[in-house]
C-alpha cells in the first residue's frame, strides 16, 4: 500500500511543535495503533497528559481514533499518515508557524543524532549480517538547485521500490528500517 503523506498546513505544524505530540506521532507511525496508557508507558509520561496531547493531534487531522480495536471504554489512536512534510517558506507571514517549522527541524535533526548513537552502542550485540548491513556514508556534490531536486526525486524513487518490495515480498530477517537522507549546501566552518 501507498504511504500517504500529508503536507502541515500553519495550524498542523504548530500543534506539531511540541516534544510530547512529536513524540505520539512518530511513536504511531513506528508501531502502530495504540491506547493513550500504553503510549504513555512507553515515552514514560502519565495517561493524562498523553490523552490531551492525542486530541489536541486529532483536532488538526494528524492523529485518529481507531474504533475497531478499542473494547469497552479504550480508545486506541492511530497516525492519520505515514509521513509528514512541511516546507518553512510555505509559512512566511506567520511568525508561530516559521518558529515551529525551525524547531521541527531541528527535533528531526536530534532525533537523527540519538538513533544512530542507539545504533552504534548496539551495534556489537547485532549479527554479522546486520553490522555489514547498515551504515553511514557521507558524499560531497557540486550540484545546483535543479540538479539537487532531481537527485532528490531519484533517490525518493528508489527507496518507494524498495519500500515497496519489503512490504509485498519481506524478507525473513526484515526490520523496520531507518533511512535519513539530508542534502543542503556546505557552508563554511566558523573559524
Amino acid at each position: 500500500m501507498e504511504p500517504t503523506l500529508v503536507h502541515l498546513d500553519g495550524k498542523q505544524i504548530r500543534v506539531l511543535a511540541h516534544p510530547l505530540r512529536s513524540r505520539l506521532l512518530g511513536r504511531l507511525r513506528l508501531d502502530g495503533p495504540a491506547t493513550a496508557t500504553r503510549l504513555a508507558e512507553s515515552l514514560g509520561t502519565n495517561t493524562g497528559a498523553t490523552s490531551y496531547h492525542l486530541r489536541q493531534l486529532a483536532d488538526v487531522g494528524l492523529v485518529t481514533e481507531e474504533t475497531a480495536a478499542g473494547r469497552g471504554r479504550e480508545r486506541w489512536w492511530r497516525a492519520a499518515h505515514d509521513m509528514s512534510s512541511w516546507q518553512r517558506d510555505a509559512f512566511a507571514g506567520d511568525a508561530d508557524a516559521v518558529e515551529a517549522a525551525d524547531w521541527l527541524d531541528s527535533n528531526a535533526l536530534h532525533m537523527f543524532v540519538a538513533r544512530a548513537e542507539r545504533w552504534q552502542r548496539a551495534r556489537p550485540a547485532e549479527s554479522a549480517a546486520w553490522r555489514s548491513a547498515a551504515g553511514f556514508s557521507d558524499y560531497i556534490l557540486n550540484l545546483g538547485t535543479e540538479q539537487l531536486n532531481a537527485l532528490t526525486a531519484e533517490l525518493d524513487a528508489v527507496i518507494e521500490r524498495h519500500r515497496a518490495l519489503g512490504e509485498a515480498e519481506p524478507a525473513p530477517d526484515a526490520r523496520q528500517v531507518l533511512l535519513y537522507l539530508y542534502a543542503v549546501p556546505r557552508l563554511e566552518d566558523p573559524s
